[in-house]
Parts: structure tokens; sequence; C-alpha cells
């Protein structure tokens, strides 16, 4: 079954991969649930800690991940992971948001992940929120990234419009972290995680599309229909700002995980 993607004609065998000609490589596995997701993509990240117990992840927030980080944490707890030599790098973080805010994404990590396992916090990094310039609070981010050799691995999650972390569709990649103003659709999707939409901030520091595609590996995960159009468009579709996860067509090493119902509209139309 033949695609196009630009220049780069892409095909899938039995196993749901899909290669690309040259060196780019997107492998998409189906799982049956969440929580078959969310195991296989701890063990992936797990993998990658045991090759190189000194990695640098780049971790994601929302709902998705949430399953992964408690099967981390179950490694943990079984003796079988160690994060101690591990640092990390986060995707994004509302403008405006203190570190101890529940609704922030650093607090979002210590309670999901790093209040559980032997990380150092002083080697876990999320950009600063309270950073009133935005030119300043993405410089350092980004000079931070680089002094740490880059990402080992990327972890994602997808928006229903197709963002990667605050990556919004938009008219052209934008390369480095950046101030963005938020869509309408992502302030609503994320409206549940407050009391109340007027209190979900209206901007983000964000990597941008280059710090995310430097990443060595990038894992994508996607459950639910609410992602089926997102995940049709980003894997079968066209390269595109508009929709921002299509750029990982064009990484080294992506694996999309994807869960029955979110590859459902790619399956109907006989595309996996």
């Amino acid at each position: 079954m033949k695609g196009q993607v630009g220049d780069n004609r892409r095909f899938t065998d039995h196993s749901g991969n899909f290669k690309h000609e040259g060196d780019m490589v997107m492998r998409i596995y189906e799982v049956k649930n969440y929580d078959e997701l969310s195991r296989k993509a701890a063990d992936i990240i797990a993998a990658q800690i045991l090759i190189k117990p000194d990695c640098v992840l780049g971790l994601a927030t929302g709902s998705t991940p949430v399953g992964a980080y408690k099967e981390l944490i179950q490694k943990y707890e079984n003796g079988d992971l160690d994060f101690s030599q591990v640092s990390s790098v986060n995707l994004d973080e509302y403008k405006g948001l203190s570190g101890d805010n529940d609704q922030s994404y650093r607090y979002f990590m210590n309670h999901n992940l790093f209040d559980h396992v032997n990380i150092d916090k002083s080697r876990t990094h999320v950009p600063n929120g309270l950073e009133p310039d935005a030119d300043k609070a993405c410089s350092e981010y980004n000079a931070l990234i680089r002094s740490m050799g880059g990402i080992d691995l990327q972890l994602l999650g997808i928006g229903g419009n197709g963002h990667i972390g605050f990556n919004e569709p938009c008219e052209e990649f934008i390369c480095d972290t950046h101030c963005v103003s938020l869509a309408q659709s992502t302030i609503e999707a994320n409206a549940r995680f407050f009391s109340s939409i007027d209190e979900v901030p209206k901007y983000a520091y964000t990597m941008g599309i280059a710090n995310i595609m430097s990443a060595n590996k990038v894992l994508l995960l996607a459950s639910g229909k609410a992602k089926a159009q997102a995940v049709l468009d980003s894997c079968f579709g066209p390269v595109t700002p508009h929709v921002p996860a299509s750029v990982l067509q064009l990484h080294r090493d992506a694996v999309i995980i994807a869960d029955s119902d979110a590859l459902s509209l790619a399956k109907e139309k006989g595309l996996f």
C-alpha cells in the first residue's frame, strides 16, 4: 500500500511499520486499549533508560502519558528501573503559572512521576512560566537543551487538531522554543483541568518543531476516537504546518503507539 509524503514514498509491512526511503522511519503500533498503550510506552522508555542510564528524556503532560508514568513508577518500585542518572526536559509550560500551581506542568510532573521515583529534581527541567520576558525564557530553554547534549527520547501526545507540545496549526513550522497563543480548541480541551474555561491560560512556552525533531527517538501516543482525525492526518496525510504532528513523518526514528479507536479512520480508509 503506497502513498506520497513530498517526494518520499512510504509503504506498510505486515507489522504496520511505515518506512520512508532514505533514513526516515515511522513505526506505527496498534494496541487494543489505553492500558496496553501505557504498558508498551513504558517499556520503550524503560529500555532507553536501561541502555543509557544517564539519558535525557523529553517528557509530555496531559492525560495520555499518565498511564505510562504509572507503569514506570511500578517498574521503579519493583526494582527494575533506576532514575538516579536520568535528566529530563519538558515540552511546555503555561505562561504565568508558578511551579507550585496545581495546574502547572511542573506540578503535574512532580505529582505524576518525579515524586515517586529516585530522579534528582535538579536534573528535571520545565520552561519557566513565571519569566515575563518571552525572548529570555525561550532562549534560555533552547540553551539548556543544547547544554544537555540534546534529547535521547522525546515523548509526545497529540491534540485533536494535530498539535504536539503547544505547536498549534499555523502557516509555518516554528523551529525553537517560543511563546504561543493557544488555539481556542486547545483551551477548550484543557478546560477540564481547571475550575472554568476562563482560568485556562491563553499563552504558553513550548519547544519548537526543531527541538522535537532533533531528538534521537520520538514516541507519540494517541488514544481514543477524538484523536482519530489527527492520527489520520498526521501519519497518512501531507506534511504541513497546518497539522504539526505530520512533520514526524520526516523523523529518522518515530514510533507511534495508537489504540484501535485512534486508528479507526485510517483503518476505515484502508490506510492501515
